[in-house]
């Protein structure tokens, strides 16, 4: 049977602000199978513009209840990522949960066995395993045209020198460049090269008037196992007009060198609706030197492949009809906020630590 042919899901969202209304609600649109039925927010007017369709209920409480909701997704700030997820595990329904997962992983494993026991799907929105240039990166990998790879870095570097008036740049539980972009590079590295042996990170707060770290630089180490030695850099900061390479890698054989982000948040940021002709195409091709005969090297470009954030959602769907995998399991959630938790600890400490 084919995944048109099951019933359609219906999704309930909760939370309207930029993880909701950006990269939540178009994205599980536009993925045949899915509806978004409901949204819990206080901003009920902004919602309807958006989605006529959709009904607008006042607090989870009211979303959770509805027994027309199959799969309730958690964009809300951070903070509330587990109360919010366990009330829907706890109503019987599958959760999406924003990334981060949560604010640590003690209260990460407690969804996670809760999933367990409700024997419900429980998954958290990477998006950043479905751009194009990671795609691109883990097929070039994998063809072992750049050999054996020895050192990878891994830059998202903004300029957004103002530091705004939002929750994720105040000093509240859940904020801070680290769980926010640090929770897309470090799931990408993993999922590229597996654990590291050690993690150290450096976080600085730069910019005037900042108060939770807007700079971030991590050192990944692989000693042993299949890619060992070998060495992960993941940067990122809001001060970098010129910004680096988006990726750097270097290998046995050969070096690849890619400029420029995904192009699919942008598009939704301006309102564009995923499925179009051209979506999730990246422009920016990678350069690609390896090594021919003797010290000559041959210089080329690596077309991307078209990324697609519809993917997981579609993904998602699959997993609660039984018919596919869970994209992003809770195991793989759990251990990726063990090691931003080694992570943080790392930076208090100044110093390298071991899983």
């Amino acid at each position: 049977m084919t995944s048109t042919a099951l019933p359609i899901l219906r999704a309930g969202l909760v939370g309207y602000g930029l993880a909701g209304q950006t990269f939540h609600a178009p994205v599980l649109s536009a993925v045949p199978g899915l509806e978004l039925a409901a949204v819990a927010s206080s901003q009920p007017d902004k919602v309807r513009a958006d989605w006529p369709a959709a009904d607008v209920v006042p607090d989870v409480a009211a979303l959770v209840a509805r027994p027309d909701i199959d799969l309730v997704v958690v964009a809300t700030p951070n903070a509330q990522h587990h109360p919010v997820a366990r009330a829907a595990l706890e109503a019987g329904k599958h959760v999406v949960v924003d990334k981060p997962f949560t604010l640590d992983a003690a209260e990460a494993r407690d969804l996670a066995d809760l999933a367990a026991r409700q024997g419900k799907v429980l998954s958290v929105y990477q998006n950043r395993r479905y751009d194009a240039d990671y795609l691109t990166l883990r097929e070039l990998l994998g063809s072992g045209r750049i050999g054996r790879p020895v050192y990878f870095e891994s830059h998202f570097d903004r300029f957004r020198p103002q530091v705004r008036e939002r929750w994720r740049e105040q000093a509240v539980p859940g904020a801070g460049l680290w769980v926010d972009l640090g929770a897309h590079l470090l799931d990408q590295a993993v999922q590229l090269f597996g654990r590291p042996d050690t993690l150290q990170l450096d976080t600085a707060i730069l910019r005037d008037g900042a108060q939770v770290e807007d700079h971030f630089h991590a050192l990944l180490r692989y000693e042993r196992g299949p890619h060992a030695p070998l060495r992960v850099v993941l940067h990122a900061t809001t001060l970098a007009a010129h910004a680096a390479p988006r990726y750097i890698l270097h290998g046995t054989k050969g070096s690849y060198v890619k400029h420029g982000v995904d192009v699919q948040e942008d598009a939704l940021r301006a309102g564009e609706r995923p499925g179009g002709d051209g979506w999730g195409a990246d422009p920016v091709e990678g350069a690609l030197k390896v090594s021919a005969v003797g010290d000559w090297m041959q210089d080329s470009t690596v077309a991307n492949r078209l990324g697609n954030y519809g993917d997981y959602y579609a993904a998602v769907r699959d997993a609660i009809h039984g018919t596919g995998p869970n994209p992003v399991p809770p195991e793989q959630a759990v251990a990726l906020m063990e090691l931003l938790d080694l992570g943080a600890r790392s930076a208090r400490e100044g110093c390298a630590l071991a899983p």
